[in-house]
C-alpha cells in the first residue's frame, strides 16, 4: 500500500508534468513567455517543495516547506486563470488543471494546518 507521502509526490511530480506539456503545446508569443515561465516555475515548485517537505528533519522543517507548497498551489492558481483569461489555454484545459490545483491546495492547507497545530503544543 502507497503511503500518503508517497502518492503525493507523485501526484504533485505528475501536476507539474501536465502543466508543462500544456504550456509547451502553445505557440510562442511576447505575451504568453512571462505567464508560461510563472506557471511552470510555480507548478514544478509544488512538487520539489513537497518531496522536500517529506524529507523534512523537524516538524519546523516540514511546516516551513508546506508553507511554500501551499503559497505555490495559490500561485499557479493564478497563473492559469491568467492564461485562461487571456486565451491562451482552452476551458477544458484550465477546468482541468484548476481543480487539481484546487484539490492539491485544500490537501496541502490542511497538512499545513496540522501541523501548525503540533508546533503549538
Amino acid at each position: 500500500m502507497e503511503t500518503y507521502n508517497e502518492i503525493f509526490r507523485e501526484r504533485t511530480k505528475k501536476f507539474a508534468l501536465s502543466i508543462v506539456n500544456i504550456l509547451s503545446e502553445i505557440r510562442f508569443s511576447d505575451a504568453l513567455t512571462i505567464m508560461r515561465k510563472q506557471a511552470i516555475r510555480s507548478a514544478t515548485s509544488v512538487a520539489a517543495n513537497y518531496r522536500a517537505t517529506c524529507r523534512a528533519r523537524s516538524t519546523r522543517e516540514k511546516y516551513s516547506k508546506i508553507c511554500i507548497v501551499v503559497e505555490e498551489c495559490d500561485e499557479i492558481q493564478f497563473w492559469l486563470e491568467m492564461l485562461h483569461e487571456a486565451n491562451f489555454i482552452s476551458k477544458e484545459k484550465f477546468i482541468k488543471m484548476h481543480d487539481e490545483s484546487t484539490e492539491l491546495l485544500k490537501v496541502m492547507a490542511s497538512f499545513k494546518k496540522n501541523l501548525s497545530s503540533h508546533l503549538k503544543t
